[in-house]
């Protein structure tokens, strides 16, 4: 199966997706503690599942305790299953000696494709707004001169870099240029485009830039055949309440466990999405159904923006909040950030920022109380970035939700996939 090394990896969203599709990885770069102990243990689900052993990887999650890492489940796979996943962060200082862990990985063996994409805050309209004249000279904006060295050094036959769709214009469309230039003095003819999640199969609607390129002549000279993955638009009918959420377990505001079994109420075979796009996972039970707590005046914020969203399709202003209630001293902009999921269409974008708070993400509670409504679980996010449930994310509570709001969709990830397996395998 064709090989592949993961820059910036996150959590894994993008690796799941080609692994899905067949794909074979080498190596997960990411400099994020908790999402790289993420990617051990899903490293392991996928060794133990392929041997055999997944009972190992379900007494695992049976009996994991918070506060704990993975080390236990680590442990009862080879060694070099879990030194496939590099801490480190990609740059000048760090990049040779990652190079002698992704060679001593690979050994004699070609890298076939190279996918991932640096942090995208500094490209980001909203981390531009927040870092203001900071952003100019945030070092992020140059990861990616380092992705390419890795294209110089690996040679791989295509690769995929993904992004925020305002990769193209941060700091005058220098970095994407610079990009462009720089692989195609590398024999890669390159081309990006802008893809609406929501049109693959996921139900959200998250917009992320896909560059894809690809070598114009293989190894004894002749041209290939290579080109940008056509993707086929298909039709969502599905809806984020009904067909995503519905057969977890209710919860209220701080309810739920970050560790420990969370039983399905409804049967597989009731849930079409969940069980055509292989969500449920290996399982025969979730985990990380947990809600974060509100106070008494969150969760009466909550109420009624839930009321205003589902009598009118119109998600709340701030200014519209009564005055006691607004505990914000910024009422000139964000006045979106109380926001509630669509429940009969596809959710508005997950990002990073859910780790910080859940306002962005209320869930839309049928007939609203104070008592009753609360902000998205974790394996509710997950769901929402299409993660299935048998991935479990290493860390806090917060961590979890940042490291999902980072990811890429991994049905978005897997449809990209099986158009480029198609075409180097």
């Amino acid at each position: 199966m064709p090989r592949f090394i993961d820059l910036f990896a996150g959590a894994g969203g993008l690796s799941e997706g080609f692994i899905r599709a067949g794909f074979t990885p080498i190596a997960h770069i990411e400099m994020d503690k908790y999402a790289c102990d993420t990617l051990r243990t899903r490293a392991s689900f996928h060794y133990l599942k392929d041997n055999g052993q997944l009972d190992v990887y379900e007494n695992y999650l049976r009996n994991k305790k918070e506060k704990e890492d993975g080390s236990e489940l680590w442990s009862q796979v080879p060694e070099n299953i879990i030194s496939s996943v590099i801490h480190a962060e990609i740059g000048e200082k760090t990049i040779d000696d990652i190079f002698d862990k992704v060679d001593n990985l690979k050994h004699e063996d070609p890298i076939d494709l190279i996918i991932g994409g640096p942090p995208c805050q500094a490209y980001s309209v909203a981390g531009r707004a927040r870092m203001g004249d900071k952003v100019e000279n945030d070092p992020r904006n140059e990861l990616y001169i380092y992705y390419v060295k890795f294209l110089e050094k690996y040679q791989p036959k295509m690769f995929v870099f993904e992004n925020v769709p305002a990769i193209r214009t941060a700091k005058g469309g220098k970095p994407y240029a610079d990009l462009q230039e720089l692989v195609r003095g590398l024999g890669y003819e390159v081309d990006g485009h802008i893809l609406l999640a929501s049109d693959y199969g996921v139900l959200q609607k998250r917009q992320r830039m896909i560059i894809v390129g690809w070598k114009t002549r293989d190894e004894n000279g002749n041209p290939t055949n290579y080109h940008y993955p056509e993707l086929p638009k298909m039709e969502n009918p599905y809806k984020v309440m009904n067909d995503l959420f519905c057969d977890l377990p209710k919860l209220k505001a701080g309810e739920g466990t970050l560790c420990g079994v969370v039983e399905y109420t409804k049967a597989l075979s009731k849930m079409k999405y969940l069980k055509d796009n292989r969500l449920r996972g290996y399982l025969p039970f979730t985990t990380q159904h947990i809600a974060r707590p509100n106070n008494l005046n969150d969760r009466e914020i909550y109420v009624w923006a839930i009321k205003k969203f589902l009598s009118q399709g119109k998600q709340i202003s701030y200014d519209e909040i009564p005055p006691d209630h607004q505990k914000h001293k910024n009422k000139e902009t964000f006045l979106n950030r109380f926001s509630v999921v669509n429940p009969d269409g596809c959710c508005h974008t997950v990002v990073a920022h859910i780790a910080m708070d859940g306002h962005y993400y209320i869930y839309p509670t049928p007939n609203p109380t104070v008592d009753i409504v609360r902000s998205i679980s974790i394996r509710e996010a997950a769901r929402l970035q299409s993660f299935p449930d048998d991935y479990f994310f290493e860390g806090s509570r917060s961590a979890a939700f940042k490291q999902i709001g980072n990811a890429v969709p991994v049905l978005l990830a897997e449809k990209i996939a099986n158009k480029i397996l198609e075409q180097i395998q």
